[in-house]
């Protein structure tokens, strides 16, 4: 069984050399040679060019291909592996058009495994102890109130005038900015076309605690189901979102009233010319160490008063094995390679593991790449 790693960029090193390191059988795909060469040149020479027919041609039943490539390459690869009975890891969120693949690939035996990175990934793994944990206390009953809230965000470890750098094109966060956000607040679902007008605060419990901006994105309200939540549970706070540091929206006012209003090609150029500008103006500096912080809280009150209330959080940041956010996000995604390799994963098309065996066990691993880890009870 061989290992197809796709793409050598910025998120993908410390994972592809862990892999390599463990002795698996890898065959390293990237579209150009001397940046697969640069990145684990001196572990592997089994270096090929990517093209898509190249590797369907190489791809055998029972291999697993893993994308990291741009997010529109993952659906091609994905068919590519259930066309040769091969398996499929990315860390991207499951599309409508990936999801659709599930029934063929139940039936084929394959694991098509995708949100088994960062966010999403270890929030999701963060998400199903706490669910679990909270089912199992004393606790728990049928009649609290429910507040869920999970907050991830890059954020530049030196602090800047702009309160944020880039690892890579700015162009995915403008673009994720003006998509609309669906959560749950003070128990009224709350759809936002602007997710920067729903900014608030939250104090993360660090070792020194700190208070972050936070704003909800994309649609949380799916995830209820996918975290076990209760039908009947009355949910006060549900909300998915992304942290940045404190000054973010004012050092942001002037992108987000232009970003605000910019619509069909003129406002797709406008978007990529704010990208190419931001890439010049804020990018990170060669070594220079990103910061990675992630909250994941859940609260049940009864009368008011709370009953249950801890918090999953991490703090990590750049050093000597490469970024926060590639160690975090390719460490995980070998997790979900060696889970398939195990057999511990479901067939069919998956996220992170809600197997609280499997949850703990990766949480486990996961933690030597933060340098702060932690399950906190406020009460």
């Amino acid at each position: 069984m061989t290992i197809h790693w796709c793409g050598t960029g910025l998120s993908s090193v410390p994972g592809l050399r862990r892999i390599l390191e463990a002795g698996h059988d890898v065959t390293v795909w990237n579209r150009t040679f001397e940046e697969a060469d640069q990145a684990v040149g001196d572990l592997t020479q089994n270096i090929k060019i990517f093209a898509f027919d190249a590797l369907q041609a190489d791809l055998k039943a029972g291999d697993i291909a893993v994308s990291m490539l741009p997010t529109d390459f993952h659906l091609p690869v994905a068919k590519i592996c259930l066309a040769e009975n091969a398996h499929f890891v990315c860390s991207s969120y499951i599309s409508p058009e990936m999801a659709a693949l599930d029934t063929e690939a139940r039936a084929k035996g394959l694991c098509l495994v995708s949100e088994v990175g960062l966010d999403p990934g270890i929030d999701h793994l963060m998400a199903h102890h706490l669910v679990a944990d909270y089912r199992a206390s004393d606790a728990y009953d049928v009649n609290n109130v429910i507040s869920f809230k999970s907050f991830c965000g890059g954020v530049p470890k030196i602090s800047n005038a702009f309160r944020y750098k880039f690892s890579w094109s700015p162009i995915g966060v403008l673009k994720a900015l003006i998509a609309p956000s669906r959560s749950i607040r003070n128990f009224t679902p709350l759809n936002m076309t602007h997710s920067w007008d729903a900014i608030r605060n939250c104090v993360a419990p660090l070792p020194t605690p700190e208070s972050f901006e936070v704003y909800p994105n994309r649609d949380s309200l799916p995830f209820m189901e996918e975290y076990h939540f209760d039908e009947h549970w009355k949910v006060k706070e549900f909300e998915r979102g992304t942290l940045r540091l404190n000054g973010w929206a004012d050092a942001w006012a002037d992108v987000f009233n232009e970003i605000g209003s910019v619509s069909g090609p003129e406002g797709d150029a406008r978007l990529q010319e704010m990208s190419d500008q931001m890439w010049r103006d804020h990018a990170y500096e060669k070594d220079e160490p990103d910061r990675t912080v992630m909250c994941v809280d859940f609260e049940a009150e009864r009368d008011g008063i709370p009953v249950y209330h801890k918090t999953y959080v991490l703090d990590a940041w750049g050093d000597a094995r490469g970024s926060a956010m590639s160690r975090l996000v390719s460490v995980t995604m070998t997790l979900a390679i060696e889970s398939i390799l195990n057999r511990e994963l479901p067939v069919g098309v998956s996220a992170a593991p809600k197997d609280l065996k499997l949850v703990e066990n990766w949480m486990t691993a996961i933690e030597p790449q933060a340098q702060f880890l932690a399950l906190k009870s406020a009460l």
